[in-house]
């Protein structure tokens, strides 16, 4: 089979768009110190599908013909289909994402590629994919979010029977149901899902049309636009459109609360597979060895989830300390966003994916949960209340 070529832009990638009023060329170093194509290459996709509907967008608008139009649209699909398949080849000199898909789509149509960037700019349009690319991954963890919980449900019922003792200041309190505990994770798991759900309301608004900061002299249809890419709302202010991360924001905060939760669960696993407690066995498969010890069966996964938490944590204080004291409208600042969250919900994603596994494969240790639950006078305040309503 023949090995699938690499294409290369024939330009220099030090040609910029904005080049024209520079005297001297941007200094090697400082190109791979702002590009960002490493980071927000994963937005192709969502970058495609807004570059679609402005497309269509400027045709509706007369801005370019049927046949400009379709040109356009044809070589949009073209860049995509060799991303997707490995063959498109990022330069170094490349910026960003945007720039990379127009170099590319400005080779395979010619100079028609040029119009496609008329009334948008950057500002609007990494808005725009942001949105669009949190959209579908909120959406995805939502879908891991039920799975998790239907994993919890499934032991649930499994140990319906199952009596544990419950803990206040990690000591033997009252009896509890083993599944009375486990379905207090799928409740966390719930208002999870409702916080991504919230965010998405705030997220699903349109910034396109917003140009850099005040808007574009075109007339622009952005209620066509918005619906061609399913916003229910569109952005008022162009200032505020083109520097508003309170999304991400949201987004990094929600992720954090889902870590909370993940934490809490990976601490009491690792609890009760200890031999102190040994209410449970975690599956062989999310466990390892030591290198020294024969004998250790360590609960790596859950420690590594309790770890990956303070690093969920960081990305958004990191995002709350870079938008403290930024004025209006964009700055370059802002391109930290997408390193922040795109690690977060790879985390997030990642670690939820791992619970799922370890409910899934656990043993529970009836008999040691039914002795730990027998002993130690747990039953002394169910005692107090009969004696007082004995009178």
């Amino acid at each position: 089979m023949t090995p699938k070529k690499k294409l290369e832009s024939r330009k220099s990638p030090s040609r910029k768009p904005w080049s024209g009023r520079f005297r001297s060329p941007t200094d090697p170093d400082v190109e791979a110190f702002t590009s960002s194509i490493e980071v927000d290459r994963r937005l192709y996709l969502h970058d495609i599908a807004g570059s679609l509907a402005h497309c269509l967008t400027l045709e509706r608008a007369g801005l370019l013909t049927l046949r400009e139009a379709t040109r356009l649209a044809k070589g949009l699909k073209q860049v995509k289909r060799e991303i997707a398949d490995g063959r498109f080849r990022f330069a170094p000199g490349q910026e960003d994402i945007h720039m990379a898909i127009e170099s590319r789509l400005t080779e395979i149509v010619g100079e028609v590629g040029g119009k496609l960037h008329t009334g948008r700019s950057r500002n609007d349009q990494v808005s725009l994919d942001l949105r669009l690319y949190l959209r579908d991954a909120l959406g995805d963890l939502i879908a891991r979010l039920r799975k998790f919980q239907q994993s919890l449900v499934t032991v649930a019922r499994r140990e319906l029977g199952t009596v544990m003792p419950g803990y206040t200041h990690l000591q033997r309190a009252q009896p509890v149901l083993f599944a009375h505990h486990l379905l207090a994770y799928v409740e966390m798991a719930e208002r999870d899902k409702g916080r991504l759900r919230d965010a998405l309301t705030r997220m699903n608004v349109l910034p396109l049309g917003s140009g850099a900061l005040a808007g574009t002299n075109y007339p622009m249809d952005r209620a066509y636009t918005a619906r061609l890419l399913n916003f229910p709302a569109i952005s008022e202010n162009s200032l505020d459109a083109v520097s508003d991360r309170d999304f991400v924001v949201e987004t990094l905060a929600a992720l954090s609360l889902i870590m909370v939760h993940a934490s809490r669960l990976s601490e009491e696993l690792v609890l009760w597979s200890s031999e102190e407690f040994g209410f449970v066995e975690l599956p062989d498969a999310v466990c390892t060895g030591s290198s020294m010890m024969p004998h250790k069966k360590n609960p790596d996964v859950p420690e590594l989830i309790r770890g990956k938490t303070g690093r969920v944590y960081g990305h958004l204080v990191s995002l709350l300390t870079i938008l403290k004291g930024l004025p209006l409208t964009y700055n370059r600042d802002l391109q930290e966003d997408k390193s922040a969250v795109f690690d977060a919900l790879d985390t997030v994603q990642a670690s939820i994916g791992m619970l799922i596994k370890t409910v899934e494969g656990l043993t529970v240790q009836r008999q040691a949960l039914a002795a730990a639950a027998s002993s130690g006078f747990l039953l002394a305040t169910e005692l107090a209340d009969y004696l007082v309503l004995k009178g």
